[in-house]
């Protein structure tokens, strides 16, 4: 998630949404780097040496790309952190990344993270090539067009399976319940985005669904709000699974829906021995008194945790179905002085309002309902016949 400066890392990352590898660091052998920060037994001599040696030696000259050594010299000194929400965006990964967070690309449409050093599906967008495909959350992506994935970057990833519509990509996947491993060829396509929706349930239970917190759901959110109000619904089931998050800003608007002002939405920690920031609740308060339950999944990742450990903490609402992703991390994005690349860096994490961290622990469903490849074959979906069934008796 992250507050229009901060990506906040669990964000998750759609496959087909962010893209990735390295680059760059040095701009000339005169330029000092850092040079508040250095420690003077830090010596670039070695690095200058290596750079000599390619360029006397390597046996094809020409495909040596000056741009391409200092994109891949950002790109190792980022993963050298070995934090796989740290990275470098060149210029032309930037423009994407951009325009996947305005709700629309190309690519097959599902968002990745890691999980157990693998990575990992965090949720298919509904509706995409993904979707269609097959993918579910938690499949491990094993290999992408034959290039085993392990130690690789969520960056790298994106970058190899993101592609123009039309274009075929192959995933290598594994599931849990699976005794081996499958490959699933996907075709790409257009990605758009419909960041909310609602219909109504039992004549009085609004069910509304959020696939992300993008740029368009505030304005989208507040539009629906006021279907709702106007409805006969005087209960909600907040749909908040395969969400992989978004703006932390979008998140504590949408809060305020359904929060008093003043609450606290999410807690950011800086580390040992530094102040924490408590982001706090401003709306109109329009669903205070409406009886609410919550549904996660582990597809439920960054901003969606947030939210729906906001409202668990502030007024005790039932999280329902399976635990979430476990991203609760901050990036900062730093831009560079070409003005167009920038680096994404891990700055902090979130803490849900009592104060735990949701870092790759996620949130433990007050009601566990899991979802079977039987349910998602069959259509049918268990986690909200549960949710419905719970919210009849709220008041």
């Amino acid at each position: 998630m992250f507050n229009k400066k901060n990506l906040l890392h669990t964000f998750i990352l759609v496959i087909t949404f962010f893209v990735v590898f390295g680059t760059g660091f040095f701009v000339g052998k005169n330029s000092k780097v850092c040079r508040t920060c250095m420690p003077e037994s830090v010596d670039f001599s070695l690095f200058w040496d290596a750079y000599d040696k390619l360029h006397e030696n390597f046996i094809e000259p020409d495909k040596i790309n000056e741009k391409n050594i200092i994109y891949g010299a950002i790109s190792g000194m980022t993963k050298s952190l070995g934090d796989p929400y740290t990275d470098f965006f060149d210029p032309e990964q930037a423009k994407m990344f951009k325009q996947d967070l305005a709700g629309s690309f190309e690519g097959i449409g599902i968002e990745v993270g890691i999980k157990k050093e693998r990575i990992t599906v965090i949720a298919p967008l509904k509706g995409t090539p993904g979707d269609r495909a097959g993918l579910k959350s938690g499949d491990q992506i094993i290999a992408i067009n034959g290039q085993n994935t392990y130690n690789m970057s969520i960056e790298e990833a994106v970058n190899i399976i993101r592609g123009k519509k039309g274009t075929k990509v192959t995933l290598t996947i594994f599931r849990e319940d699976w005794k081996d491993v499958k490959d699933i060829e996907i075709i790409r396509g257009t990605i758009k985005v419909d960041a909310v929706k609602w219909n109504l349930k039992n004549d009085d239970v609004a069910h509304i669904q959020i696939r992300q917190f993008d740029q368009s759901l505030s304005p989208d959110f507040k539009k629906i709000a006021f279907e709702i109000l106007k409805s006969p619904a005087k209960k909600i089931i907040l749909d908040l699974r395969d969400n992989p998050g978004g703006y932390l800003e979008v998140s504590q608007d949408v809060a305020g829906w359904f929060l008093k002002n003043g609450q606290v939405v999410a807690i950011q920690d800086f580390g040992k021995d530094r102040d924490q920031k408590e982001y706090k609740v401003s709306g109109n308060e329009a669903f205070v008194d409406y009886p609410i339950v919550v549904m996660i999944n582990n597809g439920s990742a960054s901003a969606s945790e947030i939210l729906a450990g906001s409202l668990r903490d502030n007024r005790k609402i039932n999280l329902i179905g399976e635990k979430s992703f476990g991203k609760g991390s901050v990036q900062e994005a730093v831009s560079l002085r070409d003005g167009k690349s920038f680096l994404k860096i891990t700055k902090s994490k979130w803490l849900v309002p009592s104060g735990s961290s949701i870092s790759e622990v996620g949130l433990s469903p007050d009601v566990k309902i899991e979802m079977t490849s039987e349910d998602f074959e069959s259509g049918k979906d268990p986690q909200l016949e549960k949710a419905l069934e719970i919210i009849k008796n709220l008041k």
